[in-house]
């Protein structure tokens, strides 16, 4: 794999003058200076010839990039992605030629200047124009050639270049190696899955193309055809299948690295496993490399993928064979620290082989709830994200039992998963643990695995074994799903917001069939649920608009590969980045060095891999004194997804808590583990731990994104790394990052200071009183925030004197009081359940229906608020979830229902108590 400082070295000069100058020059961009380079002795500049071309019959507009010399050098043809230019590709094409290759960029058919109608990489159009770019190319004279008329050459393009590249390699033996990104093995197969049409992806294509009659006159027609009829025929299939790599798919036998987003629901994974088999099948060597981003949005690695591409092509276009061409199977992940030594880890996890969709194969039970819309006493039966059943937790039935739930007539409303076209993509939001897919009460029916025992790292493709049956004799169309589902059932995570549709024919219903689900490389927590979806409809994807009545039974486990082969691998950090010559930087350096010589750091304990944090018997005396103790034999431990506050009044031991928690001071006796690791002053763990404990500086006069890219360079770690938009999306800064940050509010610089600890996504995120100095709708900003942040299954810990605040953003409580534990578990249980419960509403409740509520079976009593808005309930033998049904059967309008005892009441409880 290239290391980033191999990345770094294609980009920038490589002689030793101009070297040194960059580095020079990013320290004194540090340090708030300027530098002025005297030597210019880098590469020669990248010469660009435009010229309109006629490979195969039609003007084609193309571009032609060199960099100096006369020697010969391998070319590469770089294609554009569906509704682009060759405009799209210029600074990939610079890069390529300013590292010794001659770059030739077009126009395809119908996009920019060039000629001709789209027929969507017809083997007689646009694949014939590429091999008639390739016989420019070997009558160039700085081209390398393997014979005459036969040039070095490799292609590289993403979507619709990506599959001309594919295409071109089977049609022309000439194509010596191939880089395809984020693109299709069968056209048909990606609009047309298992039958069901994509409609809004279908759609987005002709817009984008610039309306049916830019396309050749029977894809138009077919397309009309298909949208009208809201199913596929055979010709439709035929049609896109003749244009698809996979029909000349014994015939490449190149070099082929193959990118696919993992956000993608244009183009799944699928179809990069299907390109593996075929082509690593015809000999040739192959590498797949599941990129973070793709057709939905979010990130797209570019400069990650542009860096392995160069690299692909210098071993198999320049033949160096020293080159690292990086593993056969890579997947980006959240990146982090390798838990099982501490060594930094990239963001991403690799094989030596690629292990496919469906290795390691785990079994997991599921039991049927009824999630299809019929309530039950303990739950709403909502299958909306975000709003799952409350209380004691779905209804069940027998493993094996069926679901019923109908289509609707027109198929609407639809199922809300991937929207195609939204700008930074739902499935982008799906990582950061925001659930945003919507399944409709009646619509859909629902299976559901027990808490997990240990986490799952799910990598391919899970499978389901059901019956399926639909009425009349009628096709079934179903879209199905794995939801992740939260401990408190209260949120649920669709993985990258993709489904898999399935067309199951009337002579295929009555029998088991195995379906597969879509293929992600997701990590379920323990704790966590998986959740087994059906749904009769989609918003991307076209159903019968005919009502029917389907039924879907589980006749087995879901099965979810685990891939045991794909391990997390070490990261080393550019040396270049320790070079920076801040004089801050160095001291601590230094400092963290000699630390780790005084102090034996004890072994990672591997049963709490999956722990955020584990305090055992911490204690801290105050300084020069004896036994007076700041933090005295402090326990306590804090799981994945928690927001934990941390109280107690002053002088309890928080900050002093919270300071050694960041490694800033070493406890006297007891450890503290972050996943694992034991926490020592520049410990390599506390790189997943982002902390605001005493505020921020700011340079004043540079715009908020700037402070963040500066502070973010300053800490030596890669810019794709950073995970600043993740960040930025979270605290939820809009347009102020454009804004000197002189003219921030308090509130906006708090937002700031949240945003920069949050860079990297820590998995831990620490916050000493983050709401000091805001007003009270900046205070519920903060609050949100957080929130947000813990939603993807990461944790924080924040200290706070605002108890209402706390009570509302935690899930749960330490409670200290001079140095010692006084009490730690869920918000609700220090509150305490009690027998008073607190039920607001949204309407006045009247007099007669108070008493209603008060003559109930098991109430004691029932008392009107001062505002009327709301009842104070007794209970005297009824559950809250009793109470709650007979709201809901008397219509009385509930809004919220707890316990009436006030985390204030608690604390003052506690801390009265506490000195023991």
């Amino acid at each position: 794999m290239e290391t980033p400082t191999v990345r770094w070295r294609r980009l920038l000069p490589r002689t030793p003058v101009r070297w040194a100058a960059a580095v020079a020059a990013l320290a004194v961009l540090v340090g708030g200076g300027t530098w002025t380079a005297v030597a210019d002795d880098g590469p020669p500049a990248v010469q660009r010839e435009d010229r309109m071309l006629r490979p195969g019959g039609v003007p084609i507009d193309t571009s032609y990039f060199t960099a100096g010399g006369s020697g010969k050098r391998p070319a590469v043809l770089i294609g554009h992605g569906f509704g682009g230019s060759k405009n799209d590709v210029r600074a990939q094409a610079e890069k390529l030629a300013a590292d010794g290759y001659a770059v030739l960029t077009w126009s395809a058919r119908g996009f920019g200047r060039s000629g001709g109608a789209i027929s969507l990489n017809d083997p007689d159009g646009e694949v014939k124009d590429v091999s008639g770019l390739i016989d420019w190319l070997a009558q160039r004279p700085e081209v390398e050639l393997d014979k005459k008329g036969d040039p070095r050459v490799g292609l590289t393009g993403a979507s619709y270049g990506g599959a001309v590249s594919l295409l071109a390699a089977g049609h022309d033996q000439r194509v010596d190696a191939i880089a395809p990104v984020i693109t299709y093995w069968n056209l048909a197969d990606a609009l047309f899955p298992d039958g069901v049409f994509k409609k809004l992806w279908a759609g987005i294509f002709i817009t984008t193309g610039g309306g049916c009659e830019k396309f050749e006159k029977r894809l138009c027609e077919m397309y009309e055809r298909v949208a009208v009829s809201g199913k596929p025929d055979a010709a439709a299939t035929k049609l896109l299948t003749e244009r698809s790599p996979s029909a000349v798919a014994d015939r490449i036998k190149v070099p082929s690295l193959l990118l696919q987003g993992q956000s993608d629901s244009l183009f799944p994974l699928g179809h990069a496993d299907a390109m593996q088999k075929a082509i690593s099948a015809n000999g040739a060597p192959v590498s797949v490399d599941w990129i973070s981003g793709g057709h939905d949005g979010g990130d797209n690695e570019t400069a990650r993928v542009e860096g392995r591409v160069g690299s692909w092509f210098d071993r198999y276009l320049k033949e160096e064979t020293g080159t690292d061409t990086g593993p056969a199977f890579r997947v980006t992940r959240t990146g982090g620290i390798d838990s099982t030594d501490g060594a930094a880890l990239k963001r991403g996890a690799s094989s030596d082989t690629y292990p496919g969709l469906r290795s390691g194969g785990r079994e997991i039970p599921l039991r049927a709830t009824r999630g299809g819309g019929a309530p039950t006493e303990n739950g709403t039966g909502t299958g909306t994200t975000g709003s799952a059943a409350t209380g004691t937790g779905p209804a069940t039935k027998p493993t094996g039992s069926t679901e019923t739930f109908r289509n609707p007539a027109g198929s609407a409303p639809p199922a809300i998963s991937a929207v195609p076209g939204v700008g930074g993509g739902l499935s982008q939001l799906s990582s950061l643990g925001v659930g945003l897919s919507l399944d409709f009460p009646g619509q859909f029916g629902r299976f559901e695995s027990a808490p997990l025992a240990s986490s799952v790292h799910v990598t391919g493709t899970p499978t389901a074994r059901v019956t399926v049956k639909a009425t009349e004799g009628r096709d079934a169309v179903l879209f199905g799903k794995v939801y992740d589902v939260s401990p408190d059932g209260r949120q649920q995570v669709l993985p990258s917001q993709l489904v898999a549709p399935y067309r199951i024919t009337p002579d295929q219903q009555g029998k088991p069939i195995e379906l597969a689900l879509p293929a992600v490389d997701h990590e379920f927590d323990a704790g966590h649920r998986m959740r087994l979806v059906f749904s009769a409809t989609d918003l991307g994807y076209a159903s019968p608009a005919e009502p029917a009545t389907y039924t879907v039974t589980a006749d087995g486990p879901l099965t979810v590969p685990t891939a045991p082969a794909v391990t997390t691998a070490a990261a080393t950090l550019p040396w270049w980045t320790w070079g920076l010559p801040a004089a801050a930087l160095v001291i601590a350096a230094g400092l963290l060095i000699t630390a780790r010589r005084r102090t034996a750091t004890p072994a990672p304990d591997p049963a709490l891999t999956d722990v955020p944090l584990q305090i055992t018997g911490l204690s801290k005396k105050y300084a020069k004194s004896v036994d007076r103790y700041a933090v005295r034999e402090l326990s306590f431990r804090v799981e994945k997804g928690q927001v934990l506050g941390l109280l107690g009044p002053n002088g309890a031991g928080k900050t002093t808590t919270l300071r050694m928690l960041m490694g800033l001071i070493t406890p006297d006796e007891g450890e503290i583990r972050v996943f694992g690791q034991a926490i020592r002053p520049g410990a390599p763990v506390l790189s997943r731990v982002g902390a605001f404990v005493e505020g921020a500086g700011f340079l004043p006069h540079l715009s908020g994104r700037a402070n963040l890219d500066l502070y973010w360079q300053a800490t030596g770690r890669p810019a794709e790394d950073a995970y600043i938009e993740e960040a930025l999306e979270i605290a939820g800064l809009g347009d102020a990052l454009v804004r000197a940050v002189r003219t921030y509010s308090q509130g906006m610089r708090q937002r700031l200071a949240i945003a920069q600890a949050m860079l990297g996504m820590p998995d831990l995120l620490i916050l000493d009183e983050p709401t000091n100095g805001l007003d009270p709708p900046q205070i519920r900003e903060m609050r949100d925030v957080m929130v947000r942040y813990a939603a993807g299954g990461r944790t924080v810990i924040v200290s706070s004197h605002l108890l209402s605040e706390v009570e509302q953003s935690c899930t749960h409580l330490v409670v200290m009081d001079r140095g010692r534990l006084v009490q730690a578990g869920p918000v609700a249980e220090i509150t305490g359940s009690g027998d008073m419960i607190l039920v607001t509403t949204a309407d006045e409740v009247s007099e007669p229906l108070a008493e209603k509520v008060a003559s109930l079976p098991g109430i004691g009593s029932a008392v009107r608020l001062d505002d009327g808005r709301g009842l104070l309930v007794r209970l005297d033998g009824a559950t809250t979830s009793r109470l709650v049904a007979d709201l809901v059967r008397l219509d009385v309008p509930v809004t919220g229902v707890g316990p009436h005892r006030r985390l204030e009441d608690a604390f003052l409880t506690l801390i009265s108590g506490g000195a023991a």
